[in-house]
């Protein structure tokens, strides 16, 4: 009896970026990816020493996945044979670093080599047509998102305008509270975008409509604005509805990644064509549960990466994968499930919610087995029929309350949650 082939292992990526296959082996370009990963960082020769024969797909699944909680134990320093390394690698200017925002565990230590991040950033621009033109030449941009964010150029001291102006970049907030900025701070920022006239808005879902809250009670417009980058966070269908009405005309992207991992997936905002950066990583599509064949849990393996290289890393957060590319689920904490086994997520809820409901941001919130609140900021109460809606996507008995809010708390780093179901 012929035993079958081992199979090989489900990747988001176009098979041309995996390279050419031979037999039962890795492709040519992930093998040579993994090859040069262990080389730099002797982190993984310690969690899984490789043979030097061709790696197969058994080998591969063995290496074991990379966690955020085990890389914030270990420390940064761990991904280095030398301590002093990281050291000279800051005096001579070849690394610099930053911190992750501590969303999903604590706060962690990122080390990257000079020019990575505007490396992996031009290669997700040029990896979206509406984002392409912007990729090699100069152009005004406004960033408004979390102080702590992506980019590492986010300030961190209270610089006035224009000194928070950055190769065409201005970061319009110094506080990381939306809800929290007083109007006089609103003023501030609504100023410095009349003054910049920036073609690209980039920013947190929440902090970008509450930007078009402010525009429109100044009665101010952008007409500049043709794009609109969604990134930091999870956006909902109501935050693009209302940026879509301050920005008439403007076109929103949808763009995915961590401080870590950089850049990965990209495309048009809801519309469930996510693509991988093939420049940037290599994702695996891992199965999650029985059932949800479509629903993968993410591993990366970043590409052409010195410092810090993450191989099989586990993000922590699940894609669908539908016919025209991926939807990005959110972390698998801030699902919920119904007792029919249907994942529920942002998304199901943004089409549960009727369409004479308008918000500038919600938050679903369980607070027992089957009590949730859904709390929200708008100008009116929401209508009739918005709890039934909302219970009905819940499932399994759900009872629903609504709760108009002049504010919804972030967390501590910042950022939002639409679905906060209880721990199980």
């Amino acid at each position: 009896m012929v035993s079958a082939a081992p199979a090989a292992t489900l990747f988001a990526n176009d098979p041309a970026s995996l390279g050419r296959a031979e037999g039962t082996h890795l492709p040519a370009n992930l093998e040579r990816e993994i090859r040069a990963i262990y080389r730099r960082s002797p982190l993984y020769g310690r969690r899984f020493p490789l043979h030097a024969e061709p790696l197969g797909w058994p080998c591969y699944r063995e290496i074991p996945a990379l966690t955020k909680q085990e890389i914030v134990q270990q420390g940064h320093a761990a991904f280095f044979a030398d301590y002093a390394e990281i050291e000279r690698g800051f005096l001579q200017k070849k690394y610099e670093y930053e911190h992750t925002s501590g969303t999903t565990s604590g706060p962690m230590t990122v080390i990257m080599e000079d020019g990575w991040w505007n490396a992996q950033l031009l290669r997700a621009y040029l990896a979206h047509p509406l984002l392409a033109e912007y990729a090699r030449r100069p152009y005004r941009k406004c960033v408004l998102a979390p102080v702590g964010c992506s980019s590492n150029l986010c300030p961190y001291e209270d610089h006035p305008f224009p000194h928070r102006y950055f190769d065409g970049t201005v970061y319009l907030n110094l506080s990381s509270d939306p809800f929290a900025f007083p109007e006089a701070e609103w003023d501030r920022i609504v100023l410095e975008l009349q003054a910049v006239k920036p073609e690209v808005i980039e920013g947190e879902p929440v902090y970008l409509s509450l930007l078009a809250r402010a525009l429109g009670r100044r009665h101010v417009a952008a007409p500049s604005v043709r794009t609109i980058i969604l990134t930091y966070g999870k956006a909902s269908l109501q935050h693009s509805r209302r940026l879509a009405a301050a920005f008439p005309g403007s076109r929103q992207v949808d763009l995915y990644g961590s401080t870590e991992a950089g850049y990965l997936f990209v495309g048009d905002a809801f519309a469930d064509n996510l693509r991988v950066i093939e420049g940037n990583a290599f994702v695996e599509l891992a199965p999650w549960r029985a059932g949800e064949e479509a629903v993968f849990q993410i591993l990366v393996t970043t590409r052409d990466r010195e410092a810090m290289p993450l191989l099989r890393y586990r993000t922590g957060d699940l894609v669908r994968r539908l016919p025209g590319g991926y939807r990005i689920l959110g972390r698998e904490k801030d699902l919920h499930f119904r007792p029919d086994g249907a994942v529920i997520s942002a998304h199901e809820i943004d089409q549960a919610l009727p369409e004479d409901f308008a918000c500038w941001h919600w938050s679903l919130v369980q607070v027992s087995e089957q009590r949730w609140e859904f709390q929200y900021v708008a100008e009116a109460a929401a209508p009739a029929g918005l709890e039934p809606a909302l219970a009905g996507a819940l499932g399994g008995g759900a009872r629903v309350t609504l709760f108009r809010r002049k504010f919804i708390q972030p967390a501590a780093s910042g950022k939002f949650a639409l679905l906060k179901p209880q721990a199980s």
